[in-house]
């Protein structure tokens, strides 16, 4: 498979390269993208055959689950089956942005996704090209970082290309990513919060959030 990288500027001007993007996700395949922390790979959240794609893509084990990627926060009740009250105030505090909220999965979310889990990750990128390309989709994405599972994650779409060249039909080149690590994952799912990765958002901020 050959893999093209797309230049991405300008979100507005560039609509036609952005519903083009979206229409091979929506096909089944593979979509490189920049977020504000690293560069993801998307595929179709909800789509069995696109996930296992996905997991064929990187080399990853079946087990470790998939978070999911949305365009705003009326779209988070499509993938979870309810959403906590502190879980509602991360996602008001810091969305978009570097933070992935663990919740309760919605029936709809397939166990390939989750690694065989009744949770899923959900995450709002704070990019304008994953916030426009997610819009254009209208579904949830999953998306992990671009590259072969155990490697560094892609700072840029060059980064990806290295890694991934053959194994998706697209990349789009945003830039450099601006925080340039993972988002902090905070597990909502229980009556308290539990830091599952640290990451861009500190543990003293989460907390700060949820104690209003």
């Amino acid at each position: 498979m050959e893999t093209e990288i797309l230049r991405i500027s300008d979100v507005m001007r560039q609509k036609k390269e952005i519903i083009q993007a979206a229409g091979l996700l929506r096909q089944g395949q593979l979509v490189a993208f920049p977020t504000e922390t690293v560069y993801g790979i998307g595929a179709l959240g909800l789509d069995m055959t696109a996930v296992e794609a996905l997991y064929e893509a990187k080399n990853r084990p079946a087990s470790k689950a998939f978070s999911l990627q949305v365009a705003e926060v009326s779209m988070v009740h499509k993938v979870a089956a309810y959403v906590p009250r502190h879980a509602r105030l991360l996602l008001e505090k810091f969305c978009p942005g570097p933070i992935t909220v663990v919740l309760p999965k919605a029936a709809a979310v397939p166990y390939k996704v989750t690694g065989g889990r009744n949770t899923v990750g959900v995450r709002i990128p704070a990019h304008p090209v994953a916030l426009a390309l997610l819009q254009a989709v209208g579904q949830p994405l999953a998306v992990p970082s671009a590259n072969i599972s155990g490697h560094t994650s892609p700072l840029s779409a060059r980064d990806v290309y290295a890694d991934m060249a053959g194994r998706l039909p697209l990349i789009l080149d945003g830039g450099i990513c601006s925080v340039g690590i993972e988002s902090t994952i905070v597990d909502c799912t229980g009556s308290k919060i539990k830091i599952l990765r640290q990451g861009a958002i500190s543990e003293a901020e989460i907390r700060a959030a949820i104690s209003i």
